[in-house]
């Protein structure tokens, strides 16, 4: 079947699902898997194993990961936030919230080493007796709050921004599978009004520790991004904790969020593939983003409030940030390609572009190429992979946020049993 033909068909039937999904989304006052979206992703930060993106869903229940240098902000679905610093292990295994009886909704964060602040979201303080952290040690509830806490298999330690927290030890009265604070008399309390003041918890000592001494508080090593914004003064002289973090952060963070979420493109694999999920949200975006491009197995869109700025003159040349493949044979089956040794030249001048890279798999390299014609919309392709010295079709966008940045789709016919198709991201 023509590579344009099978695309129409899959496209047609993606549509079909789109539309039965959305009368089911109608329904449900929140999609049950997801507890948010990433709007931050720096470094290395992955989710069941997979890299993470800005714009990707946070799933219940799978595990999140942050290497040394990885900061991961997350958006839930409740507007509150959770943010992972570096080295740092975490899970959201629940987090359902109830819209027609929000007091109903339920919470559970799970921080299993490391460093994490947690901004309490909208439903979590209509439902604080059914909100619950855990750390191997100890258990905090909220009192409408933004904390940060540190844990590792044998102590936690919680300092409080703004709010207040309880915290107590895991004992016979409050056990690591509760939902809410635990209330017992090993629980003691921790106030933003308390500045300098920290609760530890010891493995096997249930009642915390209040303590006052800076250099043991969370937020030590490593240290927060500066888009954690540096405290005011007043609060530095009173002795916070947290010196150099802010405690009214959540709304720096809305500012972040408008930023981020919404990059000026979007690209990614919508499809499983060989057991591996999703890059990209696609069901997600579409409810504010034009599809621009779209193949049986990645999509390409862009934010409908950020149309292309077609002022950039001269001629770019950018530098290939990422890029993600797959061969299809003719008998259906599939398996990944990388893309390495990218170029993307753009003539701005010329309204041209000339791209290539090598698509590798199996120990096999090969060189792909096309030019083509940009468009003042920020949009750029070419007609055939078959004429002009192409040798493969790319459908593609420019955008720009603080860089300037673009994306392609491609497909290609290999030989008369493959296909390939992927999705490349550029930046200058």
């Amino acid at each position: 079947m023509p590579i344009a033909a099978k695309t129409s068909r899959v496209f047609a039937g993606l549509c079909r699902g789109l539309v039965a999904i959305g009368a089911f989304i109608v329904v449900l006052p929140a999609f049950a898997q997801d507890a948010g979206q990433v709007v931050l992703a720096v470094g290395d930060v992955r989710m069941a194993g997979q890299v993470l993106r800005v714009g990707d869903a946070v799933r219940v229940g799978a595990p999140l990961h942050t290497g040394h240098d990885g900061y991961l902000y997350i958006k839930t679905i409740d507007n509150g936030f959770l943010i992972l610093r570096p080295d740092t292990a975490a899970a959201v295994a629940e987090y359902t919230v109830d819209a027609g009886q929000p007091g109903k909704s339920r919470f559970r964060i799970e921080l299993n080493q490391g460093i994490a602040r947690h901004i309490t979201g909208e439903a979590v303080k209509s439902a604080r007796q059914h909100f619950r952290f855990n750390t191997p040690v100890a258990a905090i509830g909220v009192r409408g709050t933004d904390f940060t806490a540190y844990a590792d298999d044998r102590l936690t330690r919680v300092a409080v921004l703004s709010g207040g927290v309880v915290v107590s030890g895991f004992d016979e009265q409050c056990s690591p599978g509760g939902i809410g604070p635990c209330e017992g008399p090993q629980a003691r309390e921790l106030f933003a009004g308390q500045p300098g003041h920290l609760l530890q918890v010891e493995k096997d000592k249930a009642l915390p520790e209040l303590l006052q001494n800076v250099d043991l508080a969370p937020a030590g090593s490593p240290p927060p991004r500066g888009d954690e914004p540096h405290a005011s003064q007043s609060a530095s002289q009173a002795g916070t904790l947290e010196a150099n973090l802010d405690p009214v952060k959540a709304d720096r963070l809305e500012a972040i969020d408008t930023v981020l979420a919404r990059p000026p493109i979007q690209w990614g694999r919508w499809r499983d593939l060989a057991g591996e999920v999703p890059t990209l949200p696609l069901l997600a975006l579409l409810a504010n983003h034009k599809l621009l491009a779209f193949n049986p197995y990645f999509a390409l869109l862009r934010p409908n409030d950020a149309p292309w700025d077609n002022r950039v003159s001269g001629a770019v040349d950018f530098r290939m940030q990422g890029g993600e493949a797959v061969i299809e044979r003719d008998n259906g089956s599939a398996y990944a390609a990388a893309v390495e040794n990218g170029r993307l030249h753009v003539d701005f001048a010329q309204r041209r572009f000339s791209t290539g890279f090598d698509l590798v798999a199996d120990g096999e390299r090969i060189a792909r190429r096309a030019d083509g014609q940009v468009f003042a919309d920020g949009g750029f392709e070419n007609v055939s992979q078959f004429l002009g010295g192409n040798n493969m079709l790319v459908k593609g966008a420019l955008g720009q946020d603080a860089k300037l940045r673009a994306a392609y789709l491609f497909q290609t016919r290999l030989d008369d049993r493959r296909v390939a198709y992927g999705s490349t991201a550029w930046v200058k």
